[in-house]
């Protein structure tokens, strides 16, 4: 748990700004021509950027971009794929045949090619952005629920269920759901990660969050003109990037781990 404590507190301090930025006293906007691509040292706090906005706002600022768009994608993401995959794998028949043959027509393209396509025919704009993202996201969890469901579809339990009269919906929701929620929730946790990149990636390429809005991806983009003068402009970004996705990543192997019970009989066994 101790070596867990850092990626914890990266990602609870993450979700605070999220949820708080807005009531903090921060000016990201603000345009101060006389700092102008001043260093941390020289100005204080992490900078201010090629407009003299300050960059520490804009970092914070961008924590609430990343975190909305994040958790955005992955309910607008897991809700539909888990169903999708759910109902495929238990009715099984011409129905899973189509599901199946849709998932693969979907992975038979790159996801970020995909979004990216997506995003510039949708147009730039955070919504788009999570609607881009979603369409392609949703492919992973529909995979995962059908694989889980036709594992556990024939377990004494719902086969008993099945033999009282319960219909579907009741089955995959009393029966099924319940045993396939672990692997569904560490899924989720590595779809945030891969989420909050595939954000600052498209941002960086214009598609996601516009200007004045602060997004990590396109702060990095605007410093990058930069990057031998004002240094600061794409480290501050990029280091707030890479913490987070490295907090949610080692979280996220953390869970996998308590949860699945084989591996944790398994190192059990390794330690007696």
């Amino acid at each position: 748990m101790r070596r867990l404590l850092p990626a914890l507190l990266v990602v609870a301090g993450w979700a605070l700004l999220a949820l708080l930025v807005g009531r903090l006293p921060l000016e990201p906007d603000r345009i101060d021509l006389e700092r102008i691509l001043l260093s941390p040292l020289a100005a204080g706090g992490l900078g201010f950027d090629d407009l003299g906005r300050p960059v520490l706002d804009r970092v914070l600022t961008g924590a609430r971009t990343s975190f909305l768009v994040a958790f955005g994608v992955v309910a607008l993401s897991a809700v539909p794929g888990v169903l999708a995959g759910s109902l495929a794998g238990y009715l099984g028949g011409r129905l899973d045949a189509g599901m199946v043959l849709v998932m693969d027509v979907f992975l038979a393209f790159p996801g970020i090619l995909l979004a990216i396509a997506l995003a510039g025919l949708l147009g730039p704009g955070i919504d788009n952005l999570v609607l881009a993202l979603a369409t392609v996201g949703w492919v992973g969890y529909a995979r995962l629920a059908r694989a889980q469901v036709l594992s556990l579809r024939q377990r004494e339990h719902v086969v008993a269920a099945r033999a009282l009269g319960s219909r579907a919906p009741r089955i995959l929701l009393r029966h099924l759901l319940p045993l396939m929620s672990a692997p569904l929730v560490v899924e989720a946790t590595f779809g945030i990660a891969g989420v909050v990149i595939a954000e600052a990636g498209l941002s960086f390429l214009g598609l996601g969050v516009q200007p004045p809005e602060a997004s990590w991806g396109s702060m990095i983009r605007d410093g990058v003109r930069y990057l031998l003068v004002a240094p600061h402009l794409v480290l501050a970004p990029g280091a707030a990037l890479f913490a987070v996705v490295l907090a949610v990543n080692l979280l996220g192997d953390a869970l996998r781990d308590r949860l699945d019970v084989r591996s944790g009989a398994r190192e059990r066994r390794t330690a007696a």
